[in-house]
């Protein structure tokens, strides 16, 4: 049995998430499944190396899946490009050891916020960044950032039955 490794980049405005639900079909993971089944013949479950909400989007995220198809992953690239949605996108596929596992494999992830600061909204930049029309004090937001620079206890951020084993998080560089 093959697992195969997925760098994926997708806009997500239209979906509901990352995570597949039950038989909704409108996550990136759900529409991804039904591509890769229709490819391979086989049932398959994607593992994301995160979630993402609602609207967000990704630019590499790391997913794999477990086949006994011997499709060459050129042709695996080439099929999903041609079955997925132009807002999703595999942008590599390779052949992993069999312990590889997305999610616990991950050592970072990196998360970016994009602010347009502007007295109107840009058609443009509306899907990918937060509009704020008060001018901002960026020199002060720098200042403030630092603050969150080490391992800090997001326990508070998190919903209040969470089942994470740990909510401590070190943040590297803002």
């Amino acid at each position: 049995m093959r697992n195969i490794k997925l760098t994926i980049q997708y806009d997500g405005t239209k979906y509901k998430g990352w995570q597949r639900l039950g038989n909704e079909n409108n996550t990136i993971q759900g529409k991804i499944e039904k591509v890769l089944g229709k490819i391979t013949g086989e049932n398959i479950e994607l593992i994301g190396s995160g979630r993402t909400d609602a609207g967000v989007h990704a630019y590499n995220q790391i997913a794999n899946f477990k086949t006994n198809s011997n499709i060459s992953n050129e042709k695996l690239l080439e099929d999903c490009y041609k079955f997925l949605p132009l807002d999703i996108v595999i942008k590599k596929a390779e052949d992993v050891d069999d312990r590889f596992h997305a999610r616990y494999n991950a050592l970072e992830k990196i998360y970016t916020y994009k602010i347009y600061n502007d007295s109107t909204h840009d058609v443009f930049k509306r899907k990918y960044s937060y509009h704020v029309k008060e001018e901002l004090n960026i020199e002060k937001m720098r200042e403030s950032a630092f603050v969150f620079i080490g391992k800090h206890d997001f326990k508070s951020f998190t919903a209040l039955k969470s089942k994470k084993k740990s909510t401590v998080r070190e943040i590297y560089s803002i």
